[in-house]
């Protein structure tokens, strides 16, 4: 998220065509970006559908910092007084359920200026900097150490390549990164288990080939059939019966993926079914070497 995000873009008449007597020339309307003032009070009563609470204080902390900085320097705020006062609200609330304690001396931009008229701020837009890094900077690297918390390294593979190859797995590897990347909730958790059971069903439409593997006197499975279709790719590919452990290794990978889909997972049980149906999906890539 960054802080473009927190602004809307309002389409208005260009008065300049209008009182030229061509309100419909092509450019007789004009956009212009405003703050979100609803999305304002959305976060302070709770987490915004698709966005972490962790994402949207990093940008909105940057974009409260840089506009109160400019309120302070050389007046190119994007913000007006009420607009402030709304995302400093929104912040206070957003880290409180981080669990951070944050809070500013003033609630909006005619309180900042009080505040720098208090603390010898009045003739030194150096000074009001300061002031407000020395608010902010704590703020900022708390959330960066969130951050690099929150990106726990899910599986990687021992090989050089950083993707499979196969687009439609590597798609859903992907989204299943993000996905764990900003979840907090058994909920989020029990959603990384929906994306787990993507990458599969992935593998399942990607490897699985009815002229290779269907069985006779067998009708070829659906997709979502998941250990079978997996499973028999292992036999086929590996040329013979003697190959239990890896087919054992498909098995275990789909249960618990399905596990954590129907259950109210915790992070680590979200994370275990993530890597183990990644290192499945270049497992089963390497069974197209040679040797």
């Amino acid at each position: 998220m960054n802080t473009t995000d927190f602004f809307q873009l309002h389409d208005e008449p260009n008065w300049s065509n209008v009182m030229n007597g061509d309100p419909w020339a092509d450019d007789a309307t004009m956009s212009s970006s405003v703050f979100n003032l609803g999305l304002m009070k959305d976060l302070r009563q709770g987490q915004i559908d698709g966005r972490s609470d962790l994402e949207v204080a990093i940008a909105l902390a940057e974009l409260l910092h840089d506009d109160l900085r400019h309120y302070g320097t050389d007046s190119q705020q994007q913000l007006d007084d009420q607009e402030t006062a709304a995302a400093i609200t929104a912040l206070v609330a957003v880290t409180r359920r981080l669990g951070i304690r944050f809070s500013l001396p003033f609630r909006n931009q005619t309180g900042f200026r009080s505040y720098w008229l208090r603390n010898n701020g009045s003739g030194s837009w150096e000074a009001r900097r300061a002031m407000l890094d020395s608010l902010f900077d704590p703020l900022h690297q708390q959330l960066i150490e969130m951050e690099n918390r929150s990106f726990e390294a899910l599986a990687r593979p021992v090989s050089p390549r950083e993707a499979t190859g196969w687009p439609m797995v590597d798609e859903e590897i992907r989204e299943l990164r993000r996905r764990f990347q900003t979840s907090q909730t058994p909920q989020d958790y029990r959603d990384v288990g929906n994306h787990c059971i993507g990458v599969l069903e992935a593998l399942s439409r990607t490897v699985y080939d009815p002229t290779k593997h269907q069985r006779p006197g067998e009708d070829v499975p659906p997709v979502d059939k998941t250990k079978q279709r997996l499973g028999r790719y292992v036999e086929e590919s590996l040329g013979g019966a003697d190959n239990f452990e890896l087919r054992g290794l498909v098995t275990k990978a789909v249960e618990f993926a399905q596990k954590v889909k129907h259950d109210l997972p915790s992070r680590r049980d979200a994370g275990i079914a993530a890597d183990s149906v990644i290192l499945l999906a270049n497992i089963l890539k390497r069974l197209e070497e040679e040797f």
